[in-house]
């Protein structure tokens, strides 16, 4: 019985160790194309609850329909070089990126200055702004783009429209 437990055992053990790989596997691949927004899309991240002056805020999951009219602010030279809160480093002068309070990192979002129309593609790669009123943070190159530097703050709508790609550009949000 022994000689045949340990012959009819080693083919069953064998495709176990198959279905577990398989299953991991797959499981693997699932999840990990749950955090993106499709081939080639970068992970969206900063998702976990977080707190800032006596304040928790909860990033969006469900992030895909978000739209809000407020106000914007820009950053520049006194952040350039330091890390955001994704651990990239920022570049106030040619990246088009974004602080936002909720939307996850990656995700890209549409800024229309309401004034005059002019419109910049970013992606939030930061959290912010944390001044009362404000909605969205832009670099100072995203700024430049729809007309915000001078003025400072400015109404606008952000529409989120995407995921980054795997590069970090919204190009095909």
């Amino acid at each position: 019985m022994k000689g045949r437990a340990e012959r009819v055992g080693v083919p069953g053990a064998a495709w176990l160790v198959l279905a577990v790989g398989l299953a991991v596997s797959a499981t693997a691949l699932v999840s990990g194309c749950a955090g993106l927004g499709g081939a080639g899309h970068a992970r969206v991240g900063g998702l976990d609850p977080y707190r800032v002056n006596g304040r928790t805020y909860v990033p969006l999951r469900t992030w895909q329909s978000y739209q809000e009219e407020g106000v914007a602010s820009w950053y520049g030279a006194g952040f350039h070089g330091r890390k955001t809160a994704s651990g990239e480093r920022f570049d106030a002068y040619s990246a088009l990126t974004a602080a936002h309070k909720t939307l996850p990192f990656n995700v890209c979002a549409e800024v229309e200055h309401l004034r005059t129309g002019r419109s910049v593609v970013v992606r939030i790669n930061d959290r912010g702004p944390f001044a009362r009123g404000r909605v969205i943070d832009l670099s100072q190159a995203a700024a430049s783009e729809i007309g915000l530097v001078r003025s400072g703050v400015a109404r606008v709508r952000v529409a989120a429209v995407g995921v980054a790609d795997a590069d970090g550009s919204c190009r095909n949000a």
